[in-house]
Order: C-alpha cells, then sequence, then structure tokens
C-alpha cells in the first residue's frame, strides 16, 4: 500500500501550481457535462425527432465544434489564452439556459451550432495555456493532469445527469450551464493576475523567411490530423450511438447509461497518470497510440462477440485503457511540433481533428445503425481502427525522427524550412 501510495506521489509530483488550478477549473466545468451524453436520448425520446434528424443535430455539433475550435486557435494568438478560456465557459455556460427551450428542428440546429462554437474555442486555449504554465519536462503529465480532472468530471457529470434525467431532462440543461459559468468565474479570479496569458509576440524563428511555419503547411502534421479525426470518429461513438445501444438492445436505464459512462471517467482518472508516470519516457509514442487505437476498435468488436451486461463493462474499460494509451501523448506531439509563438494555431488544428469528429461520427454512425444496424456499426469501426493504426504509426515515427534528429521541417509551398 504504501508503494502504490509513494507511485501517485511520484507520479504527481513536480507539476506546477498553476497546472493544477487550470485542471480544477477543467473539474468543475465537466463535473457538469450532462448534456452532450445523453443529447441523443434527448433528441429521440424527448424531442421525438427521427434517428437520421438526430444524428443530422448531432454533426451540427461538430460543424459548430470545428469552426470554434478554428476560431479558438486564432484568437489564442491574437488575444492570449485568458480571454478565449473566460469568454468560453461564461458565455458558452448561458447558452445552455437558452437551448433547453428549443424544440423546432431549426432553432435546435442553429442554437446546437452556436453553442459548440462557443463552447469550443476553450480547447486550443486551454491547451495552449497548459503547454505555458507546464514546467518542459512535464508537458505530457501536465495534459494528463488536466485530462484526469476532465475524466474525474465525467465521471460525475453522466452518473449525476442520469438522476437528473430521470427527473426531467431540463435539469441537465440547467446544471450544466450553471458548472460552465462557474467554472468560468473561478477562472477569472484565480488566472487574472497570472503572468504569460497575452498573445506571444511574434519571434523571429530559423527560416529564411523569418515567419512561424503555418501547421496548415506542415504536411506530416496535416496527416495527423486527419488520422486523430479517424481515431476521434471511432471514440465519438461512446457518446453518440453507445447510449442508444445501451437503450436499444440491452433497455438500460438513464441512471444505468449514466453510471456505464461513468465508468469510463473514473477508470482514466484512476490510471492515466500512473501510466504516463511509468511508461510516458520508456515506450514509443508510436507504439502507445497504435496500442490504444488498436484496442479502442477491440472495444467495439467486443460488443458483436457477446451479447451480455458483463460485456458493456469490459468494452468500457478496453475503450478507457484505449483513451488512456493514446489522447495523452497525441496531444504531446503537437506541442513539441509548436513554438511558443504558433502554438495557438497547432493546438487549434489539432483539436478541429476531434472537432471534426464530431460532425463525421454521429452522422455515419447513426446512419449506419438505421440503416444497417448497430453490429455492422461495431464492425465498421473495428476495421477502420486497423487501417487507422497503421497510418498513425507510419506518421507519428516520421515526426518522431524529425524532432530528435533535429531535421528541418519542410512545409508544403515553402521555400524556407523551420527546425523541428
Amino acid at each position: 500500500m504504501k508503494r502504490l501510495l509513494l507511485l501517485y506521489r511520484n507520479a504527481f509530483g513536480g507539476l506546477s501550481r498553476p497546472a493544477w488550478m487550470m485542471s480544477l477549473v477543467m473539474f468543475i466545468n465537466r463535473s457538469g457535462a450532462m448534456v452532450t451524453p445523453f443529447l441523443a436520448v434527448y433528441l429521440t425520446e424527448v424531442l421525438d425527432y427521427p434517428l437520421k434528424e438526430a444524428g443530422m443535430i448531432l454533426s451540427i455539433y461538430g460543424l459548430g465544434s470545428v469552426c470554434g475550435s478554428f476560431l479558438g486557435g486564432w484568437l489564442t494568438d491574437r488575444v492570449g489564452h485568458f480571454k478565449v478560456q473566460f469568454l468560453s465557459l461564461t458565455l458558452g455556460g448561458s447558452l445552455y439556459f437558452v437551448l433547453l427551450n428549443l424544440r423546432q428542428f431549426e432553432y435546435m440546429a442553429a442554437g446546437v451550432f452556436i453553442l459548440s462554437l462557443v463552447n469550443d474555442t476553450l480547447r486550443p486555449a486551454n491547451s495552449a495555456s497548459i503547454a505555458h504554465y507546464a514546467k518542459p519536462e512535464n508537458v505530457t503529465r501536465a495534459f494528463s493532469l488536466n485530462r484526469m480532472a476532465l475524466n474525474l468530471g465525467f465521471s460525475i457529470g453522466p452518473a449525476l445527469g442520469g438522476f437528473l434525467a430521470a427527473i426531467s431532462y431540463r435539469w441537465l440543461f440547467i446544471a450544466d450551464g450553471a458548472t460552465c459559468v462557474a467554472a468560468g468565474i473561478f477562472f477569472y479570479f484565480y488566472f487574472r493576475k497570472q503572468q504569460g496569458h497575452s498573445p506571444q509576440r511574434r519571434k523571429k524563428q530559423i527560416t529564411t523567411d523569418a515567419s512561424p511555419r503555418s501547421p496548415y503547411k506542415d504536411v506530416p502534421f496535416l496527416i495527423f490530423t486527419v488520422l486523430c479525426c479517424c481515431f476521434a470518429s471511432i471514440f465519438f461513438q461512446f457518446i453518440t450511438t453507445l447510449p442508444l445501444y445501451y437503450r436499444q438492445a440491452y433497455d438500460l436505464s438513464e441512471r444505468g447509461i449514466g453510471s456505464l459512462l461513468a465508468l469510463n471517467g473514473f477508470i482514466v482518472f484512476l490510471l492515466e497518470m500512473i501510466a504516463v508516470y511509468l511508461i510516458g519516457d520508456k515506450v514509443r509514442k508510436s507504439v502507445l497510440i497504435v496500442t490504444g487505437m488498436l484496442i479502442l476498435g477491440a472495444s467495439f468488436v467486443l460488443l458483436n462477440l457477446f451479447q451480455q451486461v458483463s460485456v458493456l463493462y469490459v468494452a468500457m474499460l478496453l475503450l478507457s485503457i484505449a483513451e488512456i494509451l493514446a489522447m495523452p501523448f497525441m496531444a504531446t506531439i503537437a506541442v513539441e511540433r509548436s513554438t511558443e509563438s504558433n502554438r495557438g494555431s497547432y493546438m487549434g488544428l489539432y483539436t478541429i481533428s476531434y472537432s471534426a469528429a464530431h460532425v463525421v461520427a454521429p452522422y455515419l454512425g447513426m446512419t449506419i445503425v438505421s440503416n444497417h444496424g448497430f453490429a455492422t456499426l461495431w464492425w465498421s469501426v473495428g476495421a477502420l481502427s486497423v487501417l487507422t493504426a497503421i497510418g498513425l504509426y507510419w506518421v507519428v515515427q516520421l515526426m518522431e525522427q524529425q524532432r530528435m534528429k533535429g531535421q528541418p521541417v519542410v512545409a508544403a509551398g515553402e521555400a524556407g524550412v523551420v527546425i523541428g
């Protein structure tokens, strides 16, 4: 027991106080994450939308997320990560109170788009903030700490959301909005006097044109983000089609669905920091990410192989392990690829890959389910996971070799090069 406690102390040691406080902000925010996990069920069962229309709404949410991630990255490089995060938390939280009163498809679509656009300007700003406040040797662990806080909050949000939904779905929107605003207020009072949240001045880079490279011209990174989108499109079945599968195939209640979704957050909270501490510097990122990718596919394929409630818990365990092995190191690759002056743009493009998956995942998932059933969907994402794993292994190794050897990273369409 003492050795286990010592292991946890070492895993969490050496992280800066602002990194801890940033994680606390995200914990408060994610503790109210109740609307998104239950949105598909709310649209189909409360508002009586057909599956395809529900899928369109979820895809529109993803489209707003793409725009928000792009806008958040652009704003972070120009006004700083503090202002972007504060406005996203407070304004985004207020929009939940508007959304709960929308019923008609057109109004719901517009409301969901605006909500996700505002909410997801937070992502690149938050990533840039973590990278700024983290010590250089602790970047991956700082991201893991933030993800740990997110997942601890997510282990509370859906579970509480299941209880509230059993009373009234309106309480999901109220609780989600209130926690977002509370996180924004806490964030403002702690970070308003912190140094370093102003936009970074663009320092002269080692290039022939003396300008920082754009992530949109960095070919290996572009390929990496496309593959991250494939990963996320599979992973996001977790919050789009999987709750419907629990409902329709196993007739689980809102409480049962919320408890299963919350299990993911609890497992990641319990194990991720330890895993990153023990293997993060000992195993190549390409191996870790690819292993996570394959395990993710297996977690969905398993649902076709066995038809028992116990399998749902095993599949959720595998999905959580996949998340632990892949996501922290994907974020680290994006940070390592950037500099202070273009970090907002790089993190913006990286988060766009996840936002784009919010468009692809629900639409394709719902379409496949409505036309061919859940079994076809699970086989499809399993096959996609294998193809994505092959691509990720190649491109991550390429970028790691460029970084370790100090080779110049050629940006497509540029005459100059930047030392990667």
